[in-house]
């Protein structure tokens, strides 16, 4: 189970700490400047700590390189010794990374934490929904910086992130995230992977593995790393991942009950008019079951990059390569027009087309952490990343739509010194995106965006009250230069939060926010047919700013020997973007058109673990969560694709060598629907795992066993696009090992 952070963990890293000789130091000071001089980023690094209620195995001393050196593991965020504004913040270590890996998407992988759900349009396609909120207003970010696909432009685009290569990932949601983005106002996921190293390994090499298989959709998956310690300063790396599975399995029919019951109606009508080979097509979609057609994944990654340690200061630099293939299920039925001409012509065939999606990315990485001694600023900390995107979207063996992106994103961040009652950073942003796509689906014409920040983060206060505050101010351009449009927004976001630390292991505190986001190019410029969403969309570019207030309370700790962390949010929108139906067909296709709205947002997200019997060599733990939104326009209809209540039990028995756990994750109904939406039935997901350290000398070598959906339920999200005809995976045994040594 995945906990907020409460106190520190024990150390357990051994790093070589190079002496930085005079000439080492000017060579970082030189490198520092270099790096200015450019659009640069700062990943950031707080000086919050993280554990687990599980007793915290011995670590290796490559894995959390993001560690301080006493072992603390921190959350990205540079300079704040608790940053409560993150209220909602949650840790996902590598180990729970294997654990719930079940598929090859980011979402679907952080999809059991409190407040999170995921998009699940398809196994090779799963963006985070963070309280509700998707797309435009959740980022995916890598070490700090943007993914720089285009996941954010449709829910059937993947992110270029391959899960078992990972890390650490950080759930961020509360009033700061926005210091990494306006497109963060509902909350980021920040990757930390292990491309860039940053510490010196302890021994000659060091390498980490990973293979794992499962029944639900005959995956077969490995990744290999090492790294190379090539002089005392300089460490190589190089890793590689490999991902392939079949359709995916399921509990029951692939559609929805209403869903079914339309197509088996449309078939009794095709049959009276005499089209009995269209009535015995519908009739098989709507008696589909047991698998979902066309959900088949291919991936790899392939990633080298160089780390200069000196000293307190560390360089280094990535390149990588992303490529995968995957299925895009259509809605079953979507190819039959009954009663037009024109089905029989054409509508037959491209209903039978299987449309699948080649997507490639390179990319390149630089970080910088310069040590600027005991002065006012105790470090400068740069980030950039650079990405060239193609995503291609097949009909059948023809090319349908071609998605071309180049982008670049930087940081620049002064981390103020720690010892004075001020703490905090300041930054500087660059963001660009050139987009352009051709082609059957290229319903967004070619767009330009670029964007410059500022930002700054303040802690205040060293007893048991603390004030803390955080700003950004935004300028974005957005341009479509066959329109001949150019939209300027400035935005400006803030908050202010007020904790109190004097209850004994205990932190409650408020935090209030203002936030300010420019429309995107899609939401300003789209026009034309969106076949993932099965819907023709409409944008509008004179959308104007969307702003938000926000209020968070919250509570978190320890209560004797167990832990806490509640909170509970509202949020006010002016201008909330939105797709409408508008009652309109265009290209057999629902017409939507993206429409402001005041909007109201809250909900609260629990979580609590209890160690029901702890021995010192035995603990027997006992988690719960909860997590619960409601959205509802100015008009008192709801907001589309929430998702309902939630709640997850576990319980589990820990030893140096096992641990086993079963777990009951509960998600209710919703009748809340906008729309075209239909509404979704309650569904119980029943899993159980066993993993086994066998050395006690090396305990990151574990071998687990997992049967997820004992049941074979048959369950739907509600947030998914394409709930009613591609449901979650159905009762699926995995086995997987992870190595370091």
């Amino acid at each position: 189970m995945i906990r907020y952070y409460i106190q520190a963990m024990e150390p357990h890293m051994n790093f070589r700490k190079p002496s930085l000789a005079p000439s080492r130091l000017a060579l970082a000071a030189g490198i520092g400047v270099a790096a200015i001089a450019a659009p640069a980023a700062a990943q950031s690094a707080a000086d919050r700590t993280v554990t687990t209620a599980a007793p915290a195995p011995v670590e290796d001393d490559v894995h959390n390189r993001q560690g301080e050196y006493d072992g603390n593991i921190i959350v990205s965020a540079s300079g704040v010794q608790e940053l409560d504004l993150l209220a909602g913040t949650a840790v996902v270590e590598i180990k729970d990374v294997q654990r719930d890996a079940a598929t090859g998407q980011i979402g679907d992988l952080l999809a059991k934490l409190p407040g999170v759900s995921a998009t699940s349009f398809a196994p090779g396609s799963s963006r985070p929904v963070l309280r509700g909120q998707q797309g435009e207003r959740v980022r995916v970010l890598v070490d700090g910086v943007g993914t720089a696909d285009v996941s954010n432009t449709s829910v059937d685009h993947a992110t270029t992130i391959e899960p078992i290569t990972i890390e650490r990932i950080e759930v961020l949601r509360g009033p700061a995230v926005l210091l990494y983005g306006s497109q963060a106002i509902g909350g980021a996921v920040n990757v930390i992977d292990k491309r860039i190293p940053t510490r010196m390994p302890d021994e000659a090499f060091h390498i980490d593995a990973f293979a794992g298989v499962d029944s639900a959709s005959d995956l077969r998956t490995g990744a290999a790393s090492i790294d190379v310690g090539l002089t005392d300063n300089l460490v190589a790396h190089v890793d590689g991942s490999w991902r392939k599975t079949g359709d995916i399995r399921i509990g029951g029919f692939q559609v929805a009950p209403a869903l079914r019951a339309d197509l088996l109606a449309d078939a009794g009508e095709e049959e009276e008019e005499g089209e009995l080979e269209e009535a015995a097509e519908l009739r098989e979609a709507a008696n589909q079951r047991g698998r979902v057609p066309n959900t088949a994944m291919e991936s790899w990654t392939v990633n080298a990059g160089l780390g200069l340690v000196l000293g307190e200061s560390t360089f280094g630099a990535s390149l990588g390569w992303y490529d995968t293939n995957y299925g895009v299920p259509t809605r079953p039925g979507a190819g039959h027009h009954h009663g037009e001409e024109g089905a029989e012509e054409g509508g037959e065939e491209e209903g039978e087309e299987l449309v699948t999606i080649g997507l490639k990315q390179f990319r390149a990485d630089f970080k910088g952490d310069v040590f600027l001694g005991e002065g006012a600023f105790e470090r400068l900390k740069l980030r950039v990343g650079y990405s060239d995107y193609t995503h291609t979207e097949f009909e059948g063996t023809e090319v349908g739509t071609v998605f071309d992106s180049t982008g670049l994103e930087a940081r620049a961040e002064l981390v103020q010194n720690t010892g004075g009652t001020l703490r905090g950073s300041t930054g500087l942003q660059y963001n660009h995106r050139d987009f352009f796509a051709v082609g059957a689906e290229a319903y967004i014409p070619p767009n330009l965006t670029d964007q410059v920040a500022l930002f700054t983060l303040q802690e205040y206060g060293t007893g048991p009250f603390q004030l803390e505050a955080a700003a950004r101010a935004e300028f974005t351009k957005v341009k479509a230069q066959t329109l001949g449009i150019e939209n300027d927004y400035d935005t400006f976001s803030g908050a202010l939060g007020a904790v109190y630390s004097g209850l004994p292991g205990i932190r409650i505190g408020i935090n209030g926010s203002r936030a300010e986001r420019a429309p995107s190019a899609e939401e300003l410029f789209a026009n034309g047919p969106h076949i993932a969403t099965q819907a023709f969309e409409i944008g509008d570019p004179d959308l104007r700013t969307e702003r938000a207030w926000g209020l968070e309370a919250y509570a978190r700790g320890s209560i004797g020997r167990g832990t806490f962390g509640l909170t509970a949010y509202r949020q006010w929108f002016d201008n909330y973007i939105f797709l409408e139906e508008t009652g309109a067909e265009e290209d057999d296709l629902p017409v939507f058109r993206y429409l402001q709205q005041d909007a109201d947002f809250w909900g609260f997200e629990a979580e609590v673990s209890y160690p029901v019997v702890d021995t010192g060599s035995f603990r027997l733990l006992a988690d719960a969560s909860a997590s619960y939104v409601e959205a509802e326009l100015g008009d008192g209809t709801a907001v589309p694709r929430i998702p309902p209540l939630s709640l997850l039990g576990a319980l589990e028995a820990q030893t140096n060598a096992f641990d086993v756990r079963g777990e009951v994750q509960w998600f209710d109904d919703q009748n809340r629907v906008s729309g075209v939406e239909t509404p979704t039935d309650s569904f119980t997901l029943v899993n159980a795992l066993v993993a086994w350290r066998p050395l006690a000398d090396n305990q990151n070598v574990t071998l687990q066993v997992a049967a997820d959906n004992i049941f074979d339920v048959n369950g739907r999200r509600h947030a998914s696009f394409t709930k009613d005809f591609v449901p979650l995976m159905g009762r699926n045994f995995r086995a997987s090992v992870r190595l370091s040594f």
